[in-house]
């Protein structure tokens, strides 16, 4: 069976902006992806090693989350880009706390955040469900 959740694409899109973590965020990698954003992708050589790494990244993410319903990359793209307004809350189906984000500026920038280090755990979880 083909588990094809994440895109290499996007994976090289968001590493254009690597030094913020954000492909490291999108495969399942919060802790390197939080000290890739505080020291700039480990002062820009971790951010150019990424380069070679990200189709490992990729296979790994497919292997670890379950597809389904929930789009990985159109969650990924609403949360960098519309995640204070929570629409990628309401994407997955999380409509009450998609509204209070909406109101809230995310629940005040916190829980985007958090969207950030368990976006894909959550759509796992949201893809498991749909299954069964």
């Amino acid at each position: 069976m083909n588990n094809d959740t994440h895109s290499k694409t996007l994976g090289y899109l968001l590493w254009i902006f690597g030094f913020t973590g954000a492909h490291r965020f999108y495969y399942g990698k919060p802790v390197t992806g939080t000290i890739w954003f505080f020291t700039l992708g480990l002062l820009g050589i971790g951010w150019i090693i990424d380069l070679f790494l990200i189709p490992s990244m990729d296979r790994q993410a497919d292997a670890r989350f379950v597809g389904g319903e929930v789009n990985y990359s159109v969650a990924w793209l609403l949360l960098t880009f519309l995640g204070l307004f929570g629409v990628h809350r309401m994407y997955i189906g999380k409509w009450i706390s998609g509204i209070l984000y909406l109101f809230t500026g995310g629940f005040f920038l916190l829980g985007v955040l958090y969207d950030f280090w368990t976006l894909n755990a959550q759509i796992s979880e949201r893809n498991h469900g749909a299954r069964t």
